[in-house]
């Protein structure tokens, strides 16, 4: 059986003969000795540990979005940018500029932000428009543009709560389906009794644990440091034999990725057949409910869930006080009837 070729290395044939060239995404190709030989192993060594050019540097034009999204890789601000929100900005920008990346900047106009906007659904064109607001403003910034185009730029209101809220009954026909003692189960503990995001998730382990009452977490996302009281369910499922450091693992004992975690419970789910819109981060919206329902305010609420601004927790908390007013409400009607 012939050896397989190594990462980057590509095959083509010309006059009866095979040649090897190494490319790393988005380089020019590099000629390789014959493969197999001595000479080839170690220019492959040399190219493998080469840096590889920046996305985009070979291809920009000065003054267009293609050089805006370089400059704006290399910023502080975008360094600092969590790693999930860094991703969630590349896959955004990237694909804006792979259809307008010669666009000048300086010829951008307003009209063309909102023809765009018009195109997408409306979460997606929140999502798109945050990312080139960002970029926008370092444009302006760094003096590659004179103005920005997205200011001024008003997004239609979204008509909807977003990411569903597991409700009660979800919540225990996934317990009825997964016991005690299961991965899947420790997995809607963790996220309910904590609040926490799925990139915090797959971090917590017995060494956050102080002193047997509470987990400490640092919020991939914010930075933030939280010190989240043991609720007596997740002591009593976390008991039950789960001997990994971390908590939740793949086979080979190495922490989850998000994304894996997020697809491997979305299965956990399917087979407890519960609907498409019960996610993981669903149960983080169920714990912000559940808080709110037992009368904690929305800064009590946001000291577990880590919530940076009060908006999104309010509207757990007028819920739940809409529902306990016409509780009493209806109470004393039937007590005076």
């Amino acid at each position: 059986m012939s050896r397989p070729l190594p990462r980057y290395v590509y095959p083509t044939q010309a006059k009866g003969r095979r040649y090897y060239y190494f490319r790393h995404p988005g380089s020019k190709n590099i000629r390789m000795p014959d493969f197999g030989t001595p000479a080839f192993e170690v220019q492959y060594l040399k190219a493998l540990h080469s840096e590889p050019p920046e996305i985009g540097a070979g291809r920009t034009l000065p003054g267009a979005l293609n050089e805006a999204v370089v400059s704006y890789y290399k910023s502080l601000a975008f360094r600092e940018l969590a790693p999930s929100s860094q991703a969630m900005r590349r896959s955004y920008l990237e694909r804006f500029r792979e259809k307008h990346g010669n666009h000048r900047l300086a010829t951008m106009p307003q009209t063309f932000i909102v023809q765009m906007l018009d195109t997408m659904e409306p979460f997606s064109a929140r999502n798109w428009f945050k990312c080139v607001r960002a970029l926008m403003q370092h444009a302006v910034a760094t003096g590659l543009c004179k103005t920005d185009p997205t200011q001024g730029v008003k997004l239609p209101k979204i008509k909807s709560d977003g990411i569903h809220a597991w409700s009660e009954a979800e919540i225990a026909q996934y317990e009825a389906h997964h016991a005690v003692g299961t991965k899947a189960r420790l997995a809607l503990a963790l996220a309910l009794y904590t609040g926490q995001r799925r990139g915090d998730l797959v971090r917590m382990g017995r060494q956050h644990i102080r002193n047997g009452v509470a987990i400490e977490v640092r919020q991939e996302k914010t930075r933030t440091v939280l010190e989240i009281p043991l609720h007596a369910e997740l002591v009593r499922i976390i008991s039950a034999g789960f001997a990994e450091m971390t908590f939740l693992t793949i086979k080979t004992g190495k922490p989850y990725a998000p994304n894996d975690l997020s697809d491997e419970f979305r299965g956990w789910c399917d087979a407890a057949r519960l609907p498409a819109e019960c996610s993981l981060h669903g149960l983080r919206k169920a714990a912000a409910r559940r808080l709110a329902e037992a009368g904690c305010s929305a800064h009590e609420i946001a000291a577990i869930t880590g919530h940076k601004t009060l908006k999104e927790v309010e509207r757990y908390t007028k819920s739940a006080e809409q529902a306990r007013l016409a509780r009493q409400a209806m109470a004393r009607q039937e007590n005076k009837a």
